[in-house]
């Protein structure tokens, strides 16, 4: 086999694990937010706020293919657990006073939403 085949074949072998994983580890399993689970899944900005779209893109991205909170804990990202009623869950900043929450069960994101601090 030439060289560059086998690298390909090894490329292709790596793409289709990753896309076999895709669907049956780490995956956003059900939210606590109409809007959001709206936009996740169709792209429509009907029940969020618009220019919160690009960054919320990103953030569901990552969540989604998340196994974990600690995942969540990138740069410039806010990455904090939440306390009193809502312990176990953890948030990132969207923007503002603007944030994504989540918790974990096994390695899914469960109960996602997406709320305003004040």
């Amino acid at each position: 086999m030439k060289p560059q085949n086998l690298i390909c074949a090894v490329q292709f072998a790596a793409f289709a694990a990753c896309i076999s994983m895709r669907y049956t580890c780490a995956v956003i399993k059900s939210f606590r937010h109409d809007g959001l689970q709206r936009f996740f899944k169709t792209g429509s900005k009907a029940g969020i706020q618009p220019t919160h779209a690009k960054k919320l893109r990103l953030l569901l991205a990552r969540l989604d293919t998340s196994t974990t909170a600690a995942d969540m804990n990138l740069p410039l990202w806010g990455w904090h657990p939440l306390k009193d009623d809502l312990a176990g869950h953890w948030a990132v900043s969207v923007n503002g006073n603007w944030r994504l929450t989540f918790t974990f069960e096994g390695t899914d994101a469960i109960l996602v939403d997406y709320l305003d601090y004040h």
